[in-house]
């Protein structure tokens, strides 16, 4: 357990009442964690959602290392090489593994430390239960945890837009060289 005053001193709680954060504060650990370390991958069933007090961490989805060849039976058994690709950056007062919250409980990314942590560990089980009895708490976290995933959603969108930008500048310098050496060869 940590203490209610520790939770209030985060944006992302504020409109809760004292109850509210004090049950947020018994279901809650503090950890750290070095450089380098998984939380969780895609796909993985998520039982706690994280609070970055300090430090950084990547969202990350893998995709498939296209540098290697994969055999058919590869495909099929699911041994296919994957790099990760980072989606989106959480650093100090943000939170992640929000999935812990929202059937079907499945991570939709992973997370991995790009700096030592330390954060705030939610155990999401005893929380979820607590949204049960008390519908207006789980309401307002689900309202919270909307707003956070609109952000990411429009993170992605702009890196998304940056990127075909930064492809159509690639194909434009490519035309253009294209086009002076076509001239050169004149």
């Amino acid at each position: 357990m940590i203490t209610p005053e520790l939770i209030q001193q985060y944006p992302f709680f504020a409109g809760l009442d004292y109850n509210q954060i004090t049950i947020l504060a018994k279901a809650a650990d503090e950890i750290t964690v070095n450089t380098g370390h998984y939380f969780f991958k895609e796909g993985d069933v998520l039982k706690h959602f994280y609070m970055l007090s300090e430090g950084k961490v990547a969202i990350v989805i893998g995709v498939t290392d296209h540098s290697v060849e994969h055999k058919f039976s590869d495909q099929l058994t699911g041994h296919i090489k994957m790099n990760d690709v980072t989606v989106s950056i959480v650093e100090g007062g943000d939170f992640f593994g929000w999935s812990a919250l929202i059937p079907p409980y499945l991570a939709t990314a992973g997370v991995k430390t790009m700096t030592p942590c330390r954060l705030i560990v939610f155990n999401c089980e005893e929380l979820l239960k607590k949204f049960q009895e008390d519908h207006l708490f789980g309401y307002l976290m689900t309202q919270k945890i909307a707003q956070v995933s609109q952000q990411r959603i429009h993170d992605l969108y702009i890196e998304f837009l940056d990127s075909i930008e930064r492809g159509m500048n690639e194909i434009n310098h490519v035309n253009a060289f294209q086009k002076g050496y076509q001239e050169i060869k004149k």
